[in-house]
């Protein structure tokens, strides 16, 4: 089976990195050298004795910026749990380590720009859901790992990683290119793990959920909608469940995406941006790639497409539906809820009817299901892809309906669930298990939208709450200043630490320089300005009415008036991403 080592020194020279693996029997030293940045095995007899020794986790991989290369090391981890036996590690805290001694030999605005750059990998990787394990490979579900042959056994973990769910995989294309460097070295998955140890009727079971987002189309909410020319989606999620007992692993994978065709969503200081289907496209190329490589991994598709069907949700929907009657593919079907109106009025039961419309079709797919010898005895052969908007609050709940219904199954099948008993009536479980999704649905929150998800209440509880929509209402307000305000430099970041944008030495950088238009300084200080005075008028009254009333009206008219330009123009006064090439943010 493959591994990597799991020990590690980095002792550091003036010229020369050297990093040390520490697992017992272990000789091999990485060797870089700060100059030229070759990349070499050596011994550790050739590390100096005056060389700067520390502890560290892991290497994350390498990258370019404005003063040449950095080393980019995990410097501490905590443990998540065990999967069949293998310790999975979240990677906590990180060191950016410069190749070049100094950067004296920048000039002011290059040394701006590096930092920067550098605050844009630091944001990045301060996002939390950084995963690895050093001897398994958690890219795989376990169902593909169960159909690969003995030469993939044989692979390095980076070499036979799903390349979708790889988000360090621009940071290690050097160590990619020398394949005895690979031990050295492991694939990051970036999304959320959770694993126990559970109780019920006495017997003792593993319950283990992992999502693995992908890395291809990847950013932030507003400015990645819909897919690519590749046919990858948005926010998409690979979500599968895990349960193990007496040596038997039963598994259910469930995927979202943002609806797979050209659409987009700008931010423009308006609460709810208008979606915009791009009407000069081609939309079924792209459409029809998306699907073809979702029936290749996972088999029949079922699509849960829960967005509004009134409003401006409508030609979404509408299009959608459109697109997969015109693709005439019987692996696909569609089905639409209108979640809002069907849950309208606190009446969160009403989910029970698309989880008993789609029951048939899940029966259909089944789940993957090993014994204790090893023995396929099911396959999963198809997926639910479900979406909303932003394939978040909405999609998380119904996914956890879902998964909760394949467990029922899994649980009973292999003998911890009696005939007849419900796993909702299994309080202690019950609430591991709501707990468990909730903070999922938090992770791939504050992953793709900034905070954390909406509607979580329900998850965690089984109903909805007044509380609840005081939380959600305090979120939807961070999310609206975030998406407006500092999600361009989340963009950019994501995009650079994912190689979209790659860094030139000798360029100017000059977007990070670009003078704003005069109105985006000039029109905030006078409406701030009017409405001020219009509250001083109000609270500082003159000698009659009349003179009152004037000045309240003028200051209010002229503080409205500036507003009502301001959100005229609202898309020159947003975050926009400075270093997205043009082609990806169309």
């Amino acid at each position: 089976m493959a591994t990597t080592y799991c020990s590690f020194k980095l002792h550091t020279t003036p010229e020369k990195f050297y990093v040390e693996a520490c697992d017992d029997g272990a000789n091999d030293v990485l060797f870089i050298d700060r100059v030229s940045s070759e990349m070499t095995l050596t011994v550790k007899k050739d590390i100096p004795p005056s060389a700067v020794t520390r502890q560290i986790c892991g290497i994350m991989g390498t990258i370019r910026l404005v003063a040449g290369m950095y080393l980019i090391v995990i410097t501490k981890k905590k443990k998540t749990g065990d999967l069949f036996g293998h310790a999975v590690w979240k990677a906590t805290e990180f060191d950016i380590i410069s190749y070049k001694k100094t950067v004296l030999h920048l000039t002011d605005n290059q040394m701006q720009d590096n930092k920067t750059f550098l605050g844009m990998i630091s944001h990045v990787l301060n996002t939390d859901g950084f995963y690895f394990c050093t001897n398994y490979d958690l890219t795989h579900t376990l169902q593909r790992l169960s159909n690969t042959s003995p030469e993939f056994q044989e692979m390095s973990l980076l070499e036979r990683a799903d390349q979708r769910f790889v988000w360090n995989g621009h940071l290690l294309r050097e160590f990619s290119a020398q394949p005895e460097l690979h031990k050295f070295v492991f694939p990051v998955v970036h999304g959320f793990i959770f694993m126990k140890s559970c109780y019920i009727n006495g017997k003792m079971f593993d319950w283990i959920l992992i999502s693995r987002r992908s890395c291809f189309r990847a950013g932030v909410r507003y400015y990645v909608r819909g897919i690519d020319s590749e046919g990858h989606a948005a926010n998409y999620v690979e979500t599968e469940q895990i349960v193990q007992y007496s040596g038997g692993k039963a598994s259910f994978v469930q995927t979202r995406g943002s609806i797979p065709f050209y659409w987009s969503q700008r931010p423009n200081l308006r609460y709810k941006p208008k979606p915009q289907i791009n009407k000069t496209v081609n939309h079924m190329d792209g459409f029809q790639r998306h699907f073809d490589s979702q029936i290749i991994s996972y088999g029949k598709q079922v699509i849960l497409n829960l967005v509004n069907q009134k409003g401006s949700e409508k030609p979404l929907e509408q299009e959608f539906s459109k697109m997969v009657e015109n693709m005439g593919n019987g692996m696909v079907k569609y089905v639409a809820f209108d979640f809002h109106k069907e849950c309208s009025r606190m009446r969160w039961d009403r989910l029970q009817i698309l989880v008993d419309k789609v029951a048939e079709m899940q029966d259909d797919f089944g789940y993957f299901l090993v014994d204790s010898d090893g023995k396929v005895l099911m396959q999963q052969e198809g997926t639910f892809r479900s979406n909303c908007m932003d394939c978040l609050d909405r999609t998380n709940v119904i996914q956890s309906l879902l998964a909760r219904r394949s467990l029922q199954s899994q649980l009973q099948r292999l003998g911890v669930l009696h005939v007849g008993q419900r796993i909702e009536e299994q309080a202690d479980f019950e609430k591991i298990y709501k707990n468990a999704w909730a903070d999922n649905a938090n992770a791939c929150a504050k992953q793709y939208a900034g905070t954390g998800a909406l509607k979580t209440d329900f998850t965690r509880t089984g109903k909805r709450t007044q509380w609840g929509l005081v939380m959600d209402g305090w979120n939807a307000m961070i999310r609206y200043y975030k998406n407006n305000f500092s999600d361009g430099f989340r963009q950019d970041s994501i995009d650079l630490i994912l190689g979209n944008y790659a860094v030139d030495e000798a360029d100017s950088l000059a977007p990070f320089r670009v003078q704003k238009d005069w109105k985006f300084l000039t029109l905030p200080i006078i409406m701030v300005v009017a409405f001020s005075m219009c509250i001083i008028c109000l609270l500082m009254a003159g000698d009659t009415w009349t003179e009152t009333l004037a000045y309240v009206l003028f200051w209010g008219t002229a503080s409205f008036g500036t507003a009502a330009i301001i959100f005229y123009n609202g898309s020159e006064f947003v975050d926009a991403p400075k270093l997205v090439q043009k082609e990806k943010m169309d």
